[in-house]
């Protein structure tokens, strides 16, 4: 897929001799690519898809475990096809998923490949760990929301033999940065999300490291997104011909990216970052951790340039993608898209955040068992199954616009869908007609957008954010989707928040 993006009137400086070639490494939880960019002056650049591959993690030994040399050897094969493109000289930037991290000993060997947020070995730790700090205490300190996976509490499972060999601790796109540039660092953006930061200090909270018995020295320096990592030591990889290359760190949250990608130009505007997980949020100029926020389980991420990513985590395609696996892949998004247009809307109402979703064996089975629990038609065609995924995604979605509303006091006049889930117009006309706010919806490739967008910012091809997402704006083909109001979508969210209310009770 190939973007055509305006110059304007903003200044290029290319630092270092370099060509003015950009690469994005973006690798989700699903799959990876690496998008390439290349400035030509007064015609703009065009942005364009070099290498993409499959990304999963695998059970070892009974922890599921990401693959890092299968990361790698992706990453690096891609290099190489742009090299065999022309591309002689590159900057290049990484962004993944959050929370994961890998330990590297005193010799920089690297401990093994990092466990993923989905294992099953946090199940339980939020009850162990509120007895070495209070959550509602947690939540004031660091301003982010709860949930098993966060790295404080994957440090507080963590094998302690393996922590007491581990000389550092580095976030996902750190640790490939470090592999490539034998640089070491913590970018701040995908550092907030371990939940060992403090949201008002904005440095490491001593408090919360004690509880879990980790020394701040166990984490590499902070930096802000922009910071010049180094060259990529190519003799390290003598089988592959490589471009020259400086990695630039970006802001290596891969939802951090995506916003910075989004191309918003009002006051009051929220997001979803739609691909394995829905995050829907706004961009503030500061934090809130307020009992209510504590209460509605909302995040304070760190953005660019000082700004807050307030958000929820909410179950997103991640569904969809555990249904067409279990299938063996017998349809196509698209197809179970157009299958889910033909049945009848808001048959079933589901709980999609109900941690039973978050890592089942199979995915079906789980949903229709929710199904039969709760008293409900059970689905069972994969129309009915993609059906009841999308209906629930967007009855979610409008519960968390309001409660979202009310938390930052502001009225939000447009939602924006960025990533790939911005290609399903069935969800998007949905979520406007529920949440009754229009929908923009695109780009797909917002988190590489935006990762580019920040090595362009710190080479000075852009000088500000704003300057980015207007000529993004301006380069890029969206969708708006504007709220059908009927009585029928009315009576289902009135029903859908009665049905969670309900649940909730039950569950205390």
């Amino acid at each position: 897929m190939n973007y055509s993006v305006k110059k304007g009137d903003i200044e290029f400086i290319d630092k270092g001799g370099l060509a003015m070639d950009y690469i994005a490494i973006d690798i989700g939880a699903s799959s990876g690519r690496l998008i390439h960019a290349n400035f030509h002056g007064e015609g703009g650049f065009k942005i364009e898809e070099i290498h993409r591959f499959k990304n999963g993690f695998r059970n070892i030994d009974g922890v599921d475990r990401w693959d890092l040399q299968h990361l790698i050897r992706e990453i690096l094969i891609g290099l190489q096809k742009a090299k065999f493109q022309g591309i002689e000289k590159c900057y290049v930037g990484i962004d993944t998923w959050a929370v994961d991290y890998g330990l590297v000993d005193k010799d920089g060997k690297i401990l093994g490949d990092p466990a993923s947020y989905r294992d099953h070995r946090t199940n339980n730790v939020i009850g162990d760990f509120k007895h070495k700090i209070s959550l509602d205490k947690l939540y004031k300190k660091n301003g982010i929301q709860l949930l098993p996976f966060n790295t404080v509490f994957q440090l507080f499972v963590e094998d302690k033999d393996l922590l007491s060999k581990a000389d550092k601790l580095l976030l996902m796109p750190d640790l490939l940065g470090y592999i490539f540039t034998g640089n070491a660092v913590t970018e701040k953006t995908n550092a907030s999300t371990m939940a060992l930061l403090n949201l008002h200090t904005r440095n490491w909270d001593r408090e919360i490291l004690e509880a879990i018995h980790i020394d701040e020295k166990l984490f590499a320096p902070l930096v802000e997104p922009g910071f010049i990592l180094g060259d990529i030591q190519a003799d390290k990889f003598p089988e592959y011909d490589l471009p020259k290359a400086v990695f630039i760190t970006v802001a290596t949250h891969d939802t951090a990216s995506a916003i910075i990608g989004t191309p918003a130009n009002y006051d009051n505007w929220a997001y979803i970052s739609s691909g394995t997980w829905s995050l829907l949020g706004m961009e503030l100029s500061r934090g809130i951790s307020t009992k209510e926020a504590f209460e509605m389980n909302y995040t304070n991420e760190w953005g660019v340039q000082g700004n807050i990513r307030f958000l929820k985590n909410i179950m997103g395609m991640w569904l969809i993608q555990e249904v067409v696996r279990n299938q063996n892949h017998e349809h196509s998004y698209s197809e179970l898209v157009a299958l889910a247009e033909k049945e009848e809307p808001f048959q079933q109402f589901i709980d999609i955040n109900d941690e039973r979703f978050l890592n089942p064996g199979n995915m079906i089975q789980t949903i229709q068992e929710y199904c039969y629990e709760t008293k409900q038609s059970v689905p069972k065609t994969s129309g009915e199954l993609a059906r009841a995924i999308y209906d629930n995604l967007a009855l979610y979605y409008a519960v968390e616009i309001e409660n979202l509303e009310k938390l930052s006091e502001c009225k939000i006049d447009i939602l924006h869908i960025v990533g790939g889930g911005s290609n399903n117009k069935l969800l998007n006309q949905l979520t406007a007609d529920v949440c009754n706010i229009p929908v923009e919806a695109g780009p797909s490739e917002a988190t590489a957008i935006g990762n580019l967008m920040v090595q362009m910012i710190a080479t000075k091809g852009y000088g500000t954010l704003e300057s980015a997402r207007q000529d993004i704006r301006n380069s890029i083909e969206l969708e708006t989707f504007q709220p059908r109001h009927s009585k029928s979508v009315d009576q289902a969210l009135v029903a859908y928040k009665n049905f969670l209310e309900k649940n909730q009770r039950e569950c205390v």
